[in-house]
């Protein structure tokens, strides 16, 4: 599989101030990656030189093989650029603002009208084309924003928090359009905080935290990397934390703590088998009134790989 996008030892400065130190990615023809870090991390930094309109201090990028800095202007009809901000001209309407972009790329004649349909036919927004686009919702220009980009049929979308601040449906119709973008053979990297649905949407991710990257790669290794054991929710029906203590001794167990009316246990590495938990507790004469496997998510691997700092 070609690589469509790499960076290596990718550095931005702004002064005393790293942006960006070192960074080292691979991604994939056809990936949709998912890059993840606290505000400030670097992520929109990085973005920006993909798109090619920050130059980088030091390292070097490319896209589809093509260096970013001598040879932007062959890289840009290959990106899609979606930035966490929508900015339209005043007084458009949604097909005056996609064929304006799409006369951008030099698409003319039969073929933009053809171009523009296509695309409010992918996003959904056929039946609002002639709707004022600054009357439109934060979901629909988001939509809107994806359209865009689309208009030139780009191999590679730069997405840098295509879902901040939507409502839950419009969430999901996000996902659902990205997925369908993944179908039809894009490579994907989107940046958000929402990390559920990029456990649903991604094959790979990477975490970045102060302009370093802590870890690349797919999801599921992500987790595993992480040390995120087996953890359990238990509840009894009375003396909770004496109950909490007696299995805080137990050698397979790696940490209990109290948590919102529960007992939150970690368990040993490397050890599958927790049934010793309610025997131990039945044994002693407690009653189990739950026991309950908590999923290890990208969520938990992400609290556990950073420590919240920005720069």
């Amino acid at each position: 599989m070609a690589v469509m996008i790499k960076t290596v030892n990718l550095t931005k400065r702004y002064g005393n101030l790293i942006a960006l130190s070192n960074l080292n990615l691979e991604i994939h023809e056809g990936d949709c990656f998912g890059f993840i870090g606290p505000n400030g991390a670097g992520k929109t930094t990085t973005i920006k030189i993909l798109a090619t309109l920050l130059q980088p201090t030091w390292g070097e990028a490319r896209i589809a093989d093509h260096v970013i800095g001598y040879q932007s202007r062959s890289i840009r009809p290959l990106i899609g650029y979606v930035p966490d901000y929508f900015g339209a001209y005043e007084d458009m309407v949604v097909q005056e603002y996609l064929e304006f972009f799409a006369a951008a790329y030099n698409i003319n004649g039969p073929q933009r009208a053809k171009v523009v349909n296509d695309v409010l036919e992918l996003t959904d927004l056929g039946y609002k084309r002639d709707a004022p686009v600054d009357g439109l919702s934060r979901g629909m220009k988001q939509r809107l924003s994806i359209a865009r980009v689309l208009v030139h049929d780009p191999k590679v979308l730069l997405l840098d928090e295509p879902a901040g601040n939507l409502d839950p449906r419009a969430r999901i119709e996000m996902r659902e359009l990205l997925k369908e973008l993944r179908r039809m053979g894009k490579t994907i990297l989107i940046s958000s905080h929402i990390l559920p649905e990029l456990q649903d949407l991604c094959n790979t991710v990477g975490i970045i935290e102060r302009g370093e990257l802590i870890y690349s790669g797919p999801w599921e290794d992500i987790i595993r990397k992480s040390g995120a054991g087996t953890v359990l929710h238990v509840s009894v029906a009375s003396n909770q934390e004496l109950a909490a203590a007696m299995l805080a001794q137990d050698p397979n167990v790696a940490n209990v703590a109290n948590s919102n009316g529960y007992i939150e246990i970690t368990i040993r590495d490397g050890l599958q088998d927790y049934t010793f938990i309610p025997q131990k507790l039945l044994a002693a004469g407690y009653k189990l009134t739950m026991l309950k496997e908590e999923e290890a998510n990208l969520e938990t691997a992400f609290m556990r790989l950073t420590k919240g700092i920005v720069q």
